[in-house]
């Protein structure tokens, strides 16, 4: 017996060591806001680093949109006032110390990005019960808390170290974050490089791949260029032509991802009564202006949707509104209608780099030929979301979200005053969603969520334009890129499970 215990004790499996280096090209600027949960806007973006240097309590994985994480488990109360999390035994951080209880009411406490504002007026407190286990109390039933905390709708439920947080400052933070995530953070050149390094000590498992680099490639030709020389591994967003060369080129692979993202124009003048975009039949004119069916095909070879709403057709709670035809001789008849018949000049149509120099292009060429004059302005990504979400921009927006959660979490951000991107709103629009929130009748709740979404049609609030496909380039070296592993997330994940190809 003792000799079959050594036996089985030898032959037990020991982890490989974590060996190679997989790169990506990145469209957009890899600012230090995006590694900070604590500033997670209401856009997918940040969680291409979030899901590498930290974790969440729950988080979406391969097969469940709300896996356990750094929370082992939680359970909700009958009354569905009081969530208690269990954190997980032998979770770690970067620097070595527990993630505890602690350590989650700080990153509730300390998040700032969007949803705070409904996430935390909900919440009566959060009580450390021990080291382990956290309990939040709701001041009243909200059927969306797990959707607002427990879902990429927010970041408040992805945990960062108390006491290192408070050592280093929000801004040593930044320069230098710790997680609690596969990878740990090792240098980064704003807006050039990030570079993490495998965290043997992550509880899920070890990363098979020891270095992960993310390179900073605006030019979409040069990052397929980079991507055919072997320079980097993964290439994000290849779109129109150059995702046609790149279907065709030996070795590449062309990889969608699918998530909830849509794009649309929001006129930000229209709550100004001496702007032109403040007359709902010029904004109606503005959606029959856009060509999506053409801007689908130019720029996504077919693969994506023409956007109805902007909330996108997948989300839950989504209410179907009558799609937009292209009529650019009836977009001028209600130009005509509102005492534009030779057009107007519209103002500037503010994007950033990546969807503003394409689909917002494309947009205001639509808009010019119907006689909606605009000039594109683009900004880099950061720059962007920051002067959006302080109501600096002007005139009309391309603007677009890709973050997970459903119909009341993109209303509030974009739709509802107050919200982080809203700069009017409508009174029959913030009593209904005030309404929404207390109520626990789920049938109840959709019939008064799909009234809000129909107003907000009725009065042509938006433009959407396109539900986009996000089309990347895969090299030859992935063997497991990660791409559309878990569902309703654009980039690589989960960053632990990739391999390099032997």
């Amino acid at each position: 017996m003792l000799g079959l215990v050594a036996a089985l004790g030898m032959a037990a499996p020991v982890a490989a060591a974590p060996e190679g280096q997989l790169t990506w090209a990145v469209h957009i600027t890899l600012a230090p806001t995006w590694f900070d949960p604590a500033d997670k806007p209401g856009i997918v973006t940040p969680f291409m680093v979030l899901y590498a240097l930290h974790d969440g309590l729950v988080k979406p994985m391969p097969g469940n949109p709300m896996a356990p994480s750094l929370a082992e488990s939680w359970s909700m109360s009958k009354d569905g006032l009081v969530y208690e999390f269990v954190v997980r035994k032998g979770a770690r951080f970067h620097n070595g110390e527990p993630v505890t209880a602690e350590d989650v009411k700080f990153s509730f406490d300390r998040y700032r990005g969007a949803g705070a504002g409904p996430l935390k007026s909900r919440v009566a407190s959060v009580e450390v019960v021990d080291p382990q286990r956290v309990r939040f109390r709701l001041k009243q039933p909200w059927l969306d808390f797990m959707v607002f905390y427990a879902t990429p709708a927010t970041g408040a439920a992805w945990i960062v170290p108390k006491k290192y947080v408070e050592k280093v400052g929000e801004d040593g933070f930044k320069r230098a974050p710790v997680g609690a995530g596969p990878y740990r953070f090792v240098s980064s050149k704003p807006g050039v490089e990030l570079t993490l390094e495998a965290f043997d000590g992550y509880w899920r498992k070890t990363p098979s791949v020891k270095t992960l680099v993310f390179r900073v490639i605006p030019d979409e030709s040069t990052r397929l260029a980079a991507l055919r020389r072997g320079e980097v591994d993964i290439a994000y967003s290849i779109t129109g032509p150059l995702a046609e060369e790149l279907k065709r080129t030996p070795g590449l692979t062309l990889a969608p991802t699918y998530f909830p993202f849509t794009l649309w124009l929001a006129p930000v003048d229209q709550w100004d009564p001496k702007s032109p975009w403040h007359d709902p039949r010029v904004r109606l004119g503005a959606n029959l202006a856009i060509d999506r069916a053409a801007i689908n095909q130019a720029l996504y070879l077919g693969l994506a949707k023409a956007a109805h709403s902007f909330v996108p057709q997948g989300m839950d709670l989504f209410w179907a509104p009558p799609p937009y035809a292209h009529d650019g001789k009836r977009a001028r008849q209600l130009l005509a209608e509102a005492g534009y018949p030779n057009g107007f000049d519209g103002g500037t149509l503010t994007g950033e780099t990546i969807y503003g120099s394409s689909v917002g292009e494309a947009a205001a060429n639509d808009l010019n030929h119907v006689g909606i004059r605009l000039k594109l302005r683009i900004m880099e990504r950061a720059a962007y979301e920051q002067e959006y979400a302080n109501k600096k921009l002007q005139h009309v927006l391309l603007t677009g979200s890709g973050a997970p959660g459903n119909a009341p979490t993109r209303l509030d951000a974009y739709a509802v005053t107050g919200g982080r991107y809203v700069y009017g709103g409508y009174p029959e629009v913030d009593g209904l969603f005030a309404e929404q929130v207390n109520e626990t009748n789920p049938r109840v709740r959709k019939q008064i969520v799909d009234k809000i979404q129909q107003i907000i049609h009725q009065k042509v609030v938006f433009v959407p334009v396109i539900e986009p496909a996000f089309l990347n380039g895969v090299g030859r070296r992935a063997e497991v890129h990660g791409l559309g592993t878990i569902a309703n997330h654009p980039y690589s994940a989960p960053y632990e499970d990739l391999k390099i190809k032997k």
